[in-house]
């Protein structure tokens, strides 16, 4: 437990150039102190005692401004930065090294039964303000640009982007920056490609004008 203690604080370091110091992530960062009451909620309602483990969650949810369902499944090592607005629901579950920023929604559609939840895996950051809705898969070192809205399985290295969101595929790799603007834009490549293909098409047609 000592060392989970240890990891959390050490990956809010590492993410938050802002951070000066580990007493400083312990005493003042709400996205630190919601991911530790969710730890006494959820133990709390493993041992039966669901109405303890909502209270403490729906203060946590009052004191910091990110709800967390008791029952959801949060890996080591996940960060929230600024955090206020965050909700996440009771089937979520969330790997290990994921960063999600202020705003993020990991819920339901509605319509759902059982599992209604996303399913995150290892590695993926979830940008400012991005939905990731219904019983879906967003898969390792995947990137959520901020705003988007994700109804659809994500492959593991891509990047989400729009709404609704819409895959980008970088070169199969993880990127391992956070930068949260400057991320490819599907319908410009298009259309960025479109343009190349017509300045082709001109330039044969030019050619066979000439012969």
């Amino acid at each position: 437990m000592f060392n989970d203690y240890k990891e959390s604080i050490k990956s809010f370091m590492e993410h938050d150039p802002a951070a000066r110091s580990p007493i400083e992530i312990v005493l003042l960062y709400p996205g630190f102190k919601a991911l530790r009451a969710h730890k006494k909620a959820n133990w709390f309602l493993r041992h039966n005692m669901p109405f303890i483990a909502r209270a403490i969650s729906q203060r946590c949810a009052h004191k910091t401004g990110i709800e967390i369902h008791p029952a959801a499944k949060i890996g080591k090592r996940v960060c929230i930065d600024h955090g206020h607005g965050i909700v996440i629901g009771e089937t979520t579950e969330i790997g290990d090294d994921v960063m999600i920023y202020q705003g993020v929604t990991l819920g339901g559609t509605g319509k759902d039964l059982g599992k209604r939840h996303p399913t995150i895996e290892n590695g993926v950051m979830i940008g400012a303000g991005a939905k990731v809705l219904g019983p879906i898969t967003v898969g390792k070192n995947a990137k959520v640009a901020a705003g988007a809205v994700v109804v659809k399985d994500v492959e593991p290295n891509c990047t989400v982007v729009g709404v609704p969101g819409t895959v980008v595929r970088i070169d199969g790799e993880r990127v391992d920056d956070l930068d949260q603007i400057h991320i490819p834009n599907p319908l410009l490549n298009a259309i960025k490609d479109n343009l190349t293909r017509i300045e082709e098409l001109e330039r044969k047609l030019a050619e066979i004008e000439k012969k």
